[in-house]
């Protein structure tokens, strides 16, 4: 039987975006997609969250700003289900949650893509697209579904790739992080966490993943938390902003209603009173 054959008879077994099959369809526009409550967490003797209160709805983008050491990693790992809060509640879709894993937050619809993306440079893009989640028939890899479904999932998201069938390695840092992005999403995902995006990268590239989140936000039904060092790129493409200072979360406003300015000075006055 030849691959043509294969593909050619075969279901597509993708979800369909905005479905998860742990809390049913995903919020819509402006429905809050989630929610943290009184979130806590201490390693021994240090606290590094204290009473976290954290909200976004679909079709919105928060950015989460914060130096190293404020409790970001912590906060994400709770989200994402790594770690356990010691106290505090998780709503994902409006309903409470106790997250028992990565892979149980991600069965809800939370999806999150790290600095170091998780590519194989070996592999070419479509199977990077499908890395753990490949489409078979018996013993075989469906190559042609996984190229046309890739195709397609990119271009959902305006990802311009030249081959699907190009190594990874072959590729810049922007598009790279664009693969990774569309990957996350094209599955359940109703909340995406994007650990620094943009760091290391030019602003050509930067440029290229700030409107991809922009045409995610665009489509309504994904809640976005951009976790970022650079606050003009927050500005630009975020609704809203939280910063977060030595484990709490100290200012909570619309981009609309502050400035590159205004968080400097914030942060500036933490280091003043040190």
């Amino acid at each position: 039987m030849s691959e043509e054959d294969i593909t050619a008879h075969d279901t597509p077994v993708t979800p369909e975006l905005g479905v998860s099959p742990g809390l049913g369809p995903g919020p819509g526009p402006g429905q809050e997609a989630l929610r943290v409550e009184g979130i806590s967490k201490r390693f021994g003797p240090v606290t590094a969250l204290r009473d976290i209160n954290l909200h976004v709805r679909a079709g919105e983008v928060l950015g989460l700003l914060g130096d190293n050491g404020a409790g970001k990693s912590t906060l994400i790992k709770i989200i994402t289900g790594f770690h356990r809060p010691d106290s505090g509640r998780i709503l994902i879709g409006g309903q409470e949650v106790s997250l028992r894993s990565v892979a149980h937050a991600r069965s809800l619809g939370v999806e999150t893509v790290y600095q170091d993306l998780a590519l194989v440079d070996e592999l070419p893009v479509y199977l990077n697209f499908f890395l753990n989640k490949e489409l078979t028939v018996g013993p075989f890899l469906r190559h042609g579904a996984m190229r046309r479904q890739a195709v397609d999932a990119l271009a959902e998201v305006g990802i311009n790739i030249p081959s699907v069938g190009a190594e990874v390695r072959a590729l810049s840092g922007g598009q790279r992080q664009a693969i990774a992005v569309a990957r996350a999403v094209n599955t359940a995902a109703k909340v995406l966490l994007l650990d620094e995006p943009l760091a290391a990268m030019g602003a050509r590239e930067g440029g290229q993943i700030l409107r991809l989140i922009d045409r995610l936000r665009q489509r309504g039904d994904l809640a976005i938390i951009l976790i970022a060092h650079n606050y003009s790129q927050v500005m630009d493409v975020c609704d809203r902003v939280n910063l977060l200072q030595h484990g709490e979360i100290t200012f909570n406003r619309p981009t609309a209603e502050t400035s590159v300015a205004e968080l400097l000075e914030l942060v500036h006055a933490e280091y003043r009173t040190a």
